[in-house]
């Protein structure tokens, strides 16, 4: 299957039970075709639980969901070694982070400890239980949640880790049409069941194809000279680190292979910038009073940098 019939058929799968979000589920697929991570902002009630479980079971992918609170400890993540007194041996109990797709429910409501404990596993694809090291499995994506307007009882996530996530997708409300279209569905108590268009075995054979797509020499220095405007920026405290490049090529040459090419162009940079760059950078004080947000000093920069021919 090549990428852009695996994103036509998603698309139309993920649609039976989602209504809407197709850019969301765009970007969902973007992202683990590029082996990296989601960040997903939204207010209560936007779906963002029901899209990573539906995505997960679209793609043929298991799914374990953490709910993260305040008292949950890492080995609540990753998992233990306990005793097995019928057997007189330690055995160790893998946690709900050995799934394909994990969702982390309210990530900024865990202590920074626990939040930790997510480092490792999406950085190398591993964890560390009592100082064996056991590998996750393949593919792997970690789909965060967060809710952006509470300030009580949260902890905000270190710019290492927000660093650690490719993209951070905003989920808004829905517009007039698809929130008329679910509440009927809701009315008539449609339930549709979500089949798997492909299987993990599939998966890692698209996420292989995704990696030879092509970036020219000029599309590298596109994507440098985005990176170094933001580290220049007199409004930026914080600008794009060197993985935050990576990520934005990698994700590029995955946005293109969903949409039929073998090869990036400009566009596919431009269109994954926002995703990619704006939770990275970190805006000094006086202007973030004055209302000025990532998001646009990113589209700015994008407006400054010369396109390539």
């Amino acid at each position: 299957m090549d990428g852009k019939k695996f994103m036509e058929e998603l698309k139309k799968e993920v649609s039976k039970a989602v209504v809407g979000k197709e850019e969301v589920i765009e970007l969902l697929a973007v992202a683990l075709l590029s082996r990296g991570h989601v960040l997903l902002e939204g207010v209560p009630g936007v779906a963002k639980t029901t899209i990573a479980k539906v995505f997960a079971s679209a793609i043929g992918l298991s799914f374990s969901r953490i709910q993260l609170t305040p008292d949950l400890m890492p080995a609540d993540i990753i998992g233990s070694v306990v005793y097995d007194q019928r057997n007189s041996e330690f055995k160790v109990r893998k946690g709900p982070i050995f799934a394909n797709v994990v969702l982390a429910d309210e990530i900024n409501r865990a202590t920074p400890k626990t939040q930790s404990a997510l480092l490792e596993a999406m950085q190398e694809g591993q964890v560390t239980i009592e100082g064996s090291t056991y590998p996750l499995p393949k593919p792997f994506l970690v789909i965060a949640t967060m809710n952006p307007i509470e300030y009580e009882g949260v902890y905000n996530l270190p710019e290492a880790q927000l660093d650690r996530f490719m993209m951070k997708i905003q989920i808004g409300y829905p517009d007039k049409d698809e929130e008329l279209l679910l509440l009927k569905r809701k009315e008539k108590g449609e339930f549709n069941t979500v089949g798997s268009i492909v299987d993990a075995k599939e998966v890692l054979s698209l996420i292989e194809e995704a990696g030879k797509v092509r970036a020219s020499e000029e599309i590298l220095n596109y994507i440098y000279e985005i990176s170094l405007r933001s580290r220049n920026n007199e409004r930026i405290l914080l600008g794009a680190s060197p993985r935050a490049s990576e990520h934005l090529l990698f994700a590029s040459k995955a946005l293109a292979f969903l949409r039929g090419r073998d090869y990036v162009i400009p566009d596919d940079v431009k269109e994954m910038a926002v995703h990619v760059l704006a939770h990275r950078i970190k805006i000094k004080a006086e202007y973030e009073i004055d209302g000025l947000n990532a998001e646009d000093l990113v589209r700015e920069i994008l407006d400054e940098v010369e396109v390539p021919k």
